[in-house]
């Protein structure tokens, strides 16, 4: 079992910080780096890369603002110099299914020679409950861009169960997992799987991609976030991820949480309560 130091890039979002209180349970050395850790990383500032990633034997990496964007192949390559440099063993790399610039980015880490765990995820079960879809929740209408194509939501539970796996067995290196929950549904039946969780009447409404990220500008949400997830819900939500996989059932040993099993779970927290 790999106890080492191990740092988290990306350790303040909804992966990292389940990750970092895993393998803190467990008595492993773990720290996060974001722009505002204690030896802070910045995606935009390569100077702090070195100091962030020193002392560490492993790391697990989760790209901001995705692996979709232009130039994240190309930081991905370098931050594994950097890794290779300081003298890391192992990175685990939280990508993206069905994404071109992801897999260029998966390519560009492999080629560095580092020894590499990919994950693969797409849409977050969290994203009701921890994301942008949030407050439509709440306010008790979820409108969006999509209609009838399925996605198998992954739960962000396991997705850090993968990641401890990968971060503390070696036999997971050097492989690639694609995470997907068990069966796959349309926004529209998620909502309704949340609205008979909660007892709330949840509405679900499929809304022009104009008007859309129209609502997200009125509100606010800064252009390359809405350029984003314009690109997620227009390009890769096209039905080339509704088919389920068994990863997480290969690094775990375990059926991959029920959006329905997540839905409850969450509904008794009161987070959703009107």
């Amino acid at each position: 079992m790999q106890t080492s130091e191990i740092v988290l890039v990306g350790g303040s979002g909804k992966t990292g910080g389940r990750i970092i209180i895993r393998l803190e349970e467990r008595g492993l050395t773990v720290r996060a780096a974001s722009r505002s850790s204690a030896r802070p990383f910045d995606w935009e500032d390569r100077s702090t890369w070195r100091g962030a990633l020193q002392g560490a034997s492993s790391a697990y990496v989760a790209f901001q603002p995705d692996l979709s964007v232009a130039w994240a192949a190309e930081a991905i390559e370098a931050l594994a110099g950097v890794a290779v440099e300081c003298g890391l063993e192992h990175i685990v790399l939280l990508s993206g299914r069905g994404e071109e610039g992801a897999q260029r980015s998966e390519a560009a880490l492999k080629a560095s020679g580092i020894n590499t765990t990919i994950l693969r995820a797409s849409w977050f079960c969290q994203n009701f409950s921890e994301g942008a879809f949030l407050e439509q929740i709440l306010a008790g209408r979820l409108q969006l861009p999509a209609g009838e194509i399925s996605e198998p939501f992954i739960d962000a539970d396991d997705i850090a169960d993968a990641a401890v796996a990968a971060l503390t067995h070696p036999s997971h290196r050097n492989k690639t997992y694609e995470l997907t929950g068990p069966r796959a549904l349309t926004f529209r039946q998620a909502v309704a799987e949340i609205a008979q969780a909660t007892g709330r009447a949840i509405e679900y409404e499929q809304v022009s991609m104009a008007d859309f990220t129209g609502g997200l500008a009125a509100a606010g949400l800064p252009q390359g976030l809405i350029n984003l997830l314009e690109e997620l819900f227009g390009q890769v939500l096209d039905g080339r991820n509704a088919s389920t996989m068994g990863g997480v059932v290969e690094i775990l040993g375990r059926p991959a949480t029920d959006f329905s099993q997540y839905a409850r779970r969450t509904a008794a927290t009161g987070l959703w309560s009107a």
